[in-house]
């Protein structure tokens, strides 16, 4: 297992990792499989979304703020109950396949870290399956 450091420095927002978990895959020195990508946090997120344009990034964390409001009502004892919904609904873990020892990933696509309750320094834990 490779453990990835990753710091944020806003309240939210979105990382591309996508590099940092190439470079994880490479310290395996394995060619294929897939790697399973887990963050053991519970206000923030991996995902895949579109790495092209930052104005998707801007969409999705303002639509998630729609639906999970900072100022919203929350049983949650704490002042972050919004960033537990976020990440509840983004999801802690993914899978990509790997191929010549390079992510497989769409044209368009970028792995991604979403903050929801920063700053802080994370930790991504990136693990090899054989394929």
């Amino acid at each position: 297992m490779v453990k990835l450091n990753i710091e944020s420095r806003y309240k939210t927002q979105m990382i591309d990792i996508s590099s940092a978990i190439n470079e994880a895959v490479i310290t395996y020195g394995k060619k294929s499989g897939a790697v399973n990508i887990f963050v053991p946090h519970t206000t923030c997120s991996v995902f895949i979304a579109e790495n092209q344009d930052p104005n998707i990034q801007r969409d999705l964390l303002k639509k998630l703020h729609l639906f999970f409001p900072n100022d919203g009502q929350y049983a949650h004892v704490g002042t972050n109950g919004d960033a537990h919904m976020k990440a509840a609904v983004m999801g802690s873990s993914l899978v990509v396949p790997v191929q010549n020892a390079q992510l497989v990933l769409g044209e368009w696509q970028g792995v991604f870290m979403a903050e929801f309750d920063g700053p802080r320094e994370r930790t991504i834990l990136v693990s090899f399956l054989d394929g």
